[in-house]
C-alpha cells in the first residue's frame, strides 16, 4: 500500500506532498490541476510502469525532477526515489536495500472507459526484451481499451490470447455455473444502483446480429432482458469494472497456484472520475459499493482506494462511512496561477447541495449562474438602510425570472421587499 508520495519539479505544481490514507483517499477540485495527474504517478510508484504518457517534468537550470514514493509491506516501509533522466527522457528509479519488492494487485479504471491491470504474478518475460532488461521489472501491465475489455486482448509479439474478453467469459461462465460466474453476480449485485434495480445476468444469452455468431450475455432488467452490448454507458462502464476485477482476480489466483505461491492480499484500485455517466442515484450509492466489493473477492484483502470526483453526491455519500483514521480528502485548488494541495478536514456537510457550496466546489450557491447573480445583488440591496425604490422594484424582476415561487429565498426577500413598499 501507498502511504506517501513526494513530488518535486513534475507535474501542475512546483512540489506536491500527499500522505496517503490506508483505505480511502478522494480527490477533488477543478479541471486541470492534477487529480488524474496523482493516479497516473500512484501507478508509477506501485508497478514502476506508466499506463500512458510518463509525467512530464518543469525545465529550468535548477529542476531536480523527482518522485518519492512510501510503500508498507507489513512492520516494514519502503522508501524508493525516481528521478528524470533529461539525456534518456525516462524516470530512472534506484533498487530499495534488499532489492526491488513485489507490489500487490493494482487495478486502474479510467475515465474514457479504459482499464489498466498490474499482476505481480504474471511473467516479466518479453521475446521483446532483452534478458537483463526483463529482469529489472516484476511483472508486465495489461492495458485494455474499452473495445478490448469487451472483446478480448492478444499479445502483440505473437498474438497469444491475454484476456478472452467480457462477452465471451461471461457466457463461458454462465454456461458452466461454477464459482467464476457466481463471483461476478454478487459483484454486479453490490455495485447495483439499488436494490429495486439488480444488475442481475439474464437467465440465457442470445444472438444480436447476423454478421456476430458470439452469444451475448444478458441483463435481466425489469422491463425485458437487454443484452449487455446494447445497455447504457453507464451501466457498460460498471459492468466492464466488475467483469475486469473479477477476471483480475481469477488469474492472479490460477497464477498463484501454478507459481505454488500464495496470492496476493493487497488491492490498489484507482478510480478516475467514479461518477461518469451515472445518474444521481447510482452516485450516491457507488462509492459505499467500492469500500465493500472486494470482500466479494477475498474476505482478508486489504484494499487501498485512490478516487477521484467532481460530484457533490459521492462526497455526501461518504458521510456515514468515512473514518478519520483510514480515509482522506485531499483538495486541489487554483491560487492565482499556483496549484496547491491541501489534506482537508473532513466535515460532514449533510446534503450535496452544502458541499456544492463548501471549500470543495467553491459555489457562492447551488444554482443557475442567473439565479446566483441575482441573490448575490439582491442580498447586497438587503443591507442597504435607504435602497431605493427603482434598485428594489428592478431586483424584485430579476428575482422573478430566474427563482421558482417556492424558492427560500423568496421568503427573506419579500422583507426587505416591504420595507421598500414593494408589497403591503
Amino acid at each position: 500500500m501507498l502511504e506517501r508520495l513526494e513530488l518535486q519539479d513534475t507535474g501542475p505544481a512546483p512540489s506536491m506532498v500527499f500522505g496517503l490514507a490506508p483505505r480511502l483517499n478522494l480527490f477533488a477540485g477543478d479541471n486541470g490541476l492534477g487529480k488524474t495527474f496523482v493516479l497516473d504517478v500512484a501507478w508509477f510508484a506501485l508497478t514502476g510502469t506508466w499506463p500512458g504518457y510518463p509525467a512530464a517534468p518543469r525545465r529550468g537550470p535548477a529542476v531536480k525532477p523527482e518522485i518519492v514514493q512510501e510503500t508498507r509491506d507489513g512492520e516494514v516501509v519502503h522508501r524508493v526515489a525516481s528521478s528524470f533522466d533529461f539525456e534518456q527522457q525516462d524516470w530512472r528509479t534506484l533498487s530499495p536495500p534488499g532489492g526491488s519488492r513485489r507490489s500487490g494487485l493494482v487495478f486502474y479504471a479510467r475515465v474514457d472507459g479504459s482499464f489498466s491491470v498490474w499482476d505481480p504474478l504474471r511473467p516479466a518475460w518479453h521475446p521483446r526484451l532483452l534478458p537483463e532488461l526483463a529482469s529489472m521489472a516484476p511483472a508486465l501491465p495489461l492495458h485494455f481499451t474499452p473495445s478490448q475489455i469487451w472483446d478480448g486482448l492478444t499479445a502483440d509479439f505473437d498474438r497469444s490470447v491475454l484476456c478472452n474478453g467480457l462477452i465471451r467469459d461471461w457466457a463461458t461462465w454462465q454456461l458452466q455455473r461454477g464459482s467464476a460466474f457466481d463471483l461476478l453476480t454478487r459483484v454486479l449485485e453490490v455495485l447495483s444502483p439499488n436494490p429495486g434495480e439488480t444488475l442481475r445476468p439474464g437467465a440465457t444469452t442470445t444472438r444480436v446480429s447476423l454478421h456476430d455468431v458470439r452469444d451475448i450475455p444478458t441483463l435481466d432488467m425489469p422491463y425485458g432482458n437487454v443484452p449487455v452490448v446494447l445497455a447504457s454507458a453507464g451501466m457498460k462502464r460498471i459492468l466492464s469494472f466488475a467483469y475486469l476485477l473479477v477476471w483480475t482476480w481469477r488469474e492472479h489466483v490460477e497464477a498463484a497456484k501454478l507459481r505454488n505461491t500464495p496470492p496476493e492480499r493487497s488491492l490498489v484500485v484507482l478510480v478516475d472520475e467514479v461518477e461518469a455517466h451515472l445518474h444521481p442515484q447510482w452516485q450516491r450509492v457507488i462509492l459505499p459499493a467500492l469500500l465493500r466489493v472486494s470482500r466479494e473477492l477475498e474476505a482478508s484483502i486489504e484494499t487501498q482506494l485512490f478516487i477521484t470526483t467532481h460530484a457533490p453526491l459521492v462526497l455526501a455519500s461518504a458521510e456515514p462511512h468515512f473514518d478519520s483514521a483510514r480515509d482522506a480528502l485531499f483538495l486541489f485548488d487554483l491560487h492565482r496561477a499556483d496549484v496547491t494541495v491541501s489534506k482537508s478536514e473532513w466535515k460532514p456537510r449533510g446534503d450535496a447541495s452544502a458541499w456544492l457550496t463548501s471549500d470543495v466546489f467553491d459555489l457562492a450557491q447551488a444554482r443557475s449562474v442567473e439565479a446566483e447573480k441575482a441573490i448575490l445583488d439582491a442580498m447586497a440591496a438587503m443591507r442597504r438602510p435607504d435602497l431605493p425604490i427603482e434598485d428594489a422594484k428592478r431586483i424584485h424582476e430579476e428575482l422573478h425570472d430566474v427563482l421558482k415561487d417556492t424558492d427560500p429565498f423568496w421568503a427573506r426577500w419579500l422583507v426587505r421587499a416591504r420595507q421598500a413598499g414593494l408589497t403591503p
